[in-house]
C-alpha cells in the first residue's frame, strides 16, 4: 500500500508544498519550471565573467567626457576674451570720438578768446563782458582746454610756431622771448601751437657772423671775379 501511494496523484499533492519552496513549480498551474536552472546564472557567476568589459567601457566614457569638458572650456575661455576685447576696443572708440567731437568745438572758439585777450590787455574786459568772458573761460577749461605758452619756456618745434629768430646773451637754450599768440591743447592734443619769437644763446657779433657766413657760401658773380674783363674783339 505504501508504495502505491507514492504513484497516485495524492502523493504528487502532498509533495508539492516541497516544490514551491525551490521556486522550480509556478503557483498558478502547478507545471514545473525547466528553465529555471539555465534561465538564472548563479550569483557571482556572470559579474565575474563579464566585470572587466563595464569597466573598460566607464572608463571610455570617462574620457569621452573629459575631452569634451575641456574642449567646452577652452571655447568659453576664447569667447570671454574676444568680448573683453570687443568691449575694451568700443570703449576706446568712444573716447577718441568724443575727444574729437571735443576739440573740434573748441577750435572753432580760439578766435573768441584771442579777442577776450585783447580787450583785456587794453583795459576793455569790464561790466557784464567781463563777466561772459571769464564763464566762458571757466566752462573751457572744464572741458580740458589748456593754454600754455609764456616768456622764458624753452622753445619745443612740437608745440610752438617760430615766427622770428635771433641770438641774445641772456639766453642759455633756445628760448620763447615773446609770445604773439598763445597755445591751446586738449590732453595731449594740440588744437594750436604757440606763435612766438624765439632766442638763441649768442652775442651780438653772432648775426653778422652768420651773413659772412653765407656770403661766402655764395657763389661769386664771373663778372666780378679778376681777369674775367671781355677782351674786344680783333
Amino acid at each position: 500500500m505504501a508504495g502505491r501511494d507514492k504513484g497516485t496523484p495524492e502523493a504528487e499533492e502532498r509533495q508539492e508544498p516541497v516544490v514551491r519552496d525551490r521556486r522550480r513549480v509556478d503557483p498558478e498551474t502547478g507545471k514545473v519550471r525547466e528553465q529555471a536552472e539555465t534561465a538564472e546564472p548563479a550569483p557571482g557567476e556572470g559579474a565575474a565573467a563579464d566585470g572587466e568589459a563595464p569597466e573598460a567601457a566607464d572608463s571610455a566614457e570617462a574620457g569621452e567626457a573629459g575631452d569634451k569638458v575641456a574642449e567646452l572650456t577652452l571655447d568659453l575661455q576664447r569667447v570671454t576674451a574676444e568680448y573683453a576685447n570687443y568691449r575694451k576696443r568700443v570703449d576706446r572708440d568712444r573716447v577718441a570720438v568724443r575727444e574729437q567731437a571735443v576739440a573740434n568745438v573748441l577750435t572753432e572758439l580760439l578766435p573768441m578768446l584771442d579777442s577776450i585777450d585783447k580787450a583785456r590787455e587794453h583795459d576793455e574786459l569790464t561790466g557784464g563782458f567781463k563777466q561772459v568772458a571769464e564763464s566762458l573761460e571757466n566752462a573751457l577749461t572744464k572741458l580740458g582746454l589748456t593754454r600754455y605758452g609764456e616768456k622764458g619756456d624753452p622753445f619745443d618745434p612740437n608745440i610752438h610756431e617760430a615766427l622770428t629768430h635771433m641770438y641774445s646773451p641772456d639766453v642759455t637754450e633756445t628760448t620763447c622771448v615773446e609770445i604773439f599768440q598763445p597755445g591751446y591743447k586738449v590732453g595731449e592734443h594740440t588744437l594750436r601751437p604757440a606763435r612766438v619769437v624765439v632766442a638763441e644763446p649768442g652775442g651780438d657779433a653772432a648775426p653778422a657772423e652768420a651773413a659772412e657766413s653765407a656770403a661766402a657760401a655764395e657763389p661769386a658773380d664771373d663778372g666780378d671775379q679778376p681777369g674775367s674783363e671781355e677782351k674786344p674783339a680783333g
